[in-house]
């Protein structure tokens, strides 16, 4: 009875030397695949960085790319742009070069002008109602100095002929009081007076005492007494004319238009 559990105890441990025989043989065989297969998996995984490092990079090109071509285009329209401004300051300069050739002719023609008109001026004022004689008189010798100065720009010269032309403009159109000496033809010689000047219309004077009276008379060229009945519009007129009281209405006597 004890010989067949020996066999078969001898059976199995036969069977089980066999089994564990095959497994070493097992895994001597498959472990160059394992350690292959395991080279391969990091291998893939090198390359994978490797493709996910040229993705970024290639990401980041594009992205300068786009940003390149994008200030490429705002260059286009703004050099268009500096074309067109140069294209007009081309123009410009152009014309200026024109009229800095015109310079020397325009200052040619303009000088006897403004001498023509100085000369006018003169004459005017002479044959003029005699109002401010000595102030409008050294406006028109300083006018006449100054074409001989070498140092005053054309311009200059023009501007101030042009300002003299203006300031007896202004004389047409304002009411003025100012102080001086009159000869009255009494045989008392010159006298202080008050003058009030309306315009170009009027030009009387009032002695100091109010007691005499005159009005320019320009078609005679002298001046001619006042009645009494104007003397209160004289004072009135004066006192306007300082700015003593609101402007209001006042008679004067005035020569008829010819």
């Amino acid at each position: 009875m004890n010989k067949p559990k020996r066999f078969l105890i001898i059976l199995s441990a036969c069977f089980a030397t066999t089994i564990m025989t095959n497994s070493v043989a097992t895994e001597v065989n498959l472990k160059p695949v394992v350690d292959q297969s395991a080279k391969i998996n990091e291998s893939a995984a090198r390359s994978q960085q490797k493709i996910d490092r040229l993705a970024e990079q290639i990401d980041n090109k594009l992205q300068a790319f786009k940003a390149v071509n994008k200030e490429i285009d705002g260059l286009k329209v703004y050099n268009a742009q500096m074309s067109r401004q140069i294209e007009n300051q081309l123009l410009q300069m152009q014309s200026l070069s024109d009229s800095i050739e015109k310079v020397s002719v325009i200052e040619r023609q303009i000088t006897p002008l403004m001498l023509r008109m100085i000369d006018g001026l003169k004459d005017f004022v002479a044959l003029d109602v005699p109002f401010l004689e000595e102030e409008r008189k050294t406006r028109i010798d300083s006018l006449e100095t100054m074409m001989d100065r070498a140092d005053v720009a054309v311009s200059e010269k023009f501007r101030r002929v042009l300002e003299a032309y203006q300031i007896e403009v202004d004389y047409g159109r304002t009411i003025e009081a100012y102080s001086g000496l009159a000869s009255l033809g009494n045989g008392s010689g010159e006298q202080e007076v008050n003058y009030l000047r309306i315009g170009r219309v009027a030009l009387v004077y009032q002695t100091r005492d109010r007691k005499q009276m005159g009005i320019w008379n320009q078609n005679e060229r002298r001046w001619d007494p006042l009645d009494d009945d104007f003397r209160s519009h004289i004072l009135k007129g004066l006192r306007m004319a300082k700015k003593q009281m609101a402007p209001d209405m006042i008679v004067v006597p005035v020569s008829a238009a010819e």
